[in-house]
This record gives structure tokens, C-alpha cells and sequence, in this order.
């Protein structure tokens, strides 16, 4: 369902690589993080918890301008008994459906800081990335999930949880990076997400190890997920990050993405 919603040209909403990201979690947890909107039993809206206040949402195509549903959207994610999200402070990541959009905004929540989406197509054959690319198995995740946690510094990403989410069912058409210098260390990594032939592939996530960056290994990946969501039969590979993050921004543009026009989530105030 969510691969079906997913087109080039479309605004970047929540892709299946999002639902297999979370799995790390577990699937108990990522079915607990899971809501949708239904109409005569068809689903027409899904929406991923990924923390306690922020909801990123999906809607199908031919639903975007449904006032209905942006009505059933809007009671669900403003009514805390709904069970979608609690009262107080919450955001919501809604870059599809402007009516949804709309309506939230004059129900007064507020525009927040602005994320870049970009895109780079796979029509023509990728470059060398210039640096030694493995894909990771269980053997390797040791290392993926360390790269991981030594870019970010906030990680909680495990060799558990790189179990976890390579177990779950988005992970069949998945795959994780390592990039290595020349002295064989492990220097940076990413996830990519296909949502299968010739729909547009998620890069998330990507990061390079602190101790490594300014050396070019953030466009090496990059170039290196490319290449693999195009083998994966991938249209297009797409990545959003924040606008004020320049030097992510700057690094996509780098291994040939293009911005797109800038996006805004949706903020209510405790």
C-alpha cells in the first residue's frame, strides 16, 4: 500500500523505508506506532508515532483532496481520546495532503523550521563512489551499527536492533552500506529503502563517523546508495534533510541530488 502511493513528482510522505527503519524497535512496536484511516474498508491514510509527539503521515493519491478524510484526520490527530497523539506539545510531518494541511493551520497549529527534500534520478547508470562499499550481513552489523552510533550522537542503534530491523518485511528490499578508508576502517554508512521498481528509493539513514568527516566519505556513500537503490530497480533515490543542516544539504547536492522546494511539519504548542 504505501509502495503503491509512492511516484516520482509526488510530495516525499512517509515511505516504506520509514516503517522498516522503525522496526529496529521490534515488530510489536512498530505495529503499535502504526495508524491508518479506512473508508469502506479501504485504507486511505497511514500515519507512523515515530516518537510520542511527532506523527508523519501518508495519504493515498486519489485521497489528497478528500475533505472527509481531512475532516477525520484533523479530529483524529487533535482529539487525544482518538489514541493518535497526546495533548500538549505534538508535530506532524503532513508534506502531502495541503487540504489536511489547511485545516490544521486554522486549527491553529504553526509552520516549523523548513526541511529540504532532494532527489537524484536513476535513469542513467551511477558513477564510482571512490571508495571500498560492503553491503551488510549479520556477520557485519557489529560494524554498521557502530558507524551508526558514532555519527549520531544520540544513537541507541545495536547489533540487536540492526537484527531486528533486517528481520522485519521492508528489509527484503533493503540494504546497509559501510564505506572503508584506505586502511580498511569502517568511515561511514547508510540504509537504503526501495518501494520497488521504478518507484522513487528512501536513503535513510546516512552518516559519517565524527572522527572521519570533511574527507569526502559523506558523498562517497551517498553516490554508493545511489548506485545500489538503482540496482534494486529504483526510478529515483530521495533523502530530506533540515534546512538548516547545510552541510547535509550541501553533501546530497555534492553526489548529484537536486533540491526540491522546501517543506515545513506542523507544530501545536503545549
Amino acid at each position: 500500500m504505501l509502495r503503491e502511493w509512492q511516484y516520482d513528482g509526488a510530495p516525499m510522505q512517509l515511505h516504506p523505508g520509514d516503517l522498516g527503519w522503525y522496526w529496529r524497535f521490534g515488530a510489536e512496536a512498530t505495529a503499535a506506532a502504526v495508524r491508518t484511516w479506512r473508508r469502506d474498508g479501504q485504507i486511505l491514510a497511514v500515519g507512523l508515532l515515530d516518537s510520542p509527539g511527532l506523527l508523519r503521515l501518508a495519504i493515498a493519491p486519489e485521497a489528497q483532496h478528500d475533505e472527509e478524510l481531512a475532516q477525520q484526520m484533523v479530529a483524529g490527530v487533535t482529539r487525544p481520546e482518538r489514541g493518535v497523539l497526546p495533548q500538549g506539545n505534538a508535530y506532524i510531518e503532513a508534506r502531502c495532503g495541503a487540504l489536511f494541511q489547511r485545516l490544521l493551520l486554522n486549527d491553529g497549529w504553526d509552520a516549523d523550521e523548513p526541511w529540504t527534500p532532494l532527489r537524484r534520478d536513476l535513469a542513467e547508470p551511477v558513477e564510482g563512489c571512490g571508495v571500498r562499499i560492503e553491503v551488510t550481513g549479520p556477520e557485519g552489523a557489529h560494524v554498521r551499527s557502530a558507524v551508526q552510533r558514532a555519527s549520531f550522537d544520540r544513537s541507541t542503534f545495536t547489533d540487536e536492533r540492526w537484527h531486528a530491523m533486517a528481520a522485519g518485511s521492508p528489509y527484503a528490499d533493503a540494504q546497509c552500506l559501510v564505506a572503508y578508508d584506505d586502511q580498511d576502517t569502517a568511515v561511514a554508512a547508510a540504509t537504503v529503502w526501495s518501494a520497488g521498481p521504478g518507484k522513487p528509493g528512501l536513503l535513510e539513514p546516512m552518516g559519517v563517523h565524527r572522527e572521519q568527516r570533511g574527507r569526502g566519505y559523506g558523498r562517497a556513500i551517498t553516490v554508493a546508495a545511489a548506485a545500489a537503490l538503482r540496482e534494486l530497480g529504483s526510478s529515483s533515490a530521495i533523502v530530506c534533510a533540515e534546512s538548516s543542516n547545510v552541510g547535509a544539504v550541501a553533501t546530497y547536492e555534492s553526489a548529484g541530488f537536486q533540491q526540491l522546494p522546501e517543506v515545513r511539519d506542523l507544530h501545536r504548542s503545549a
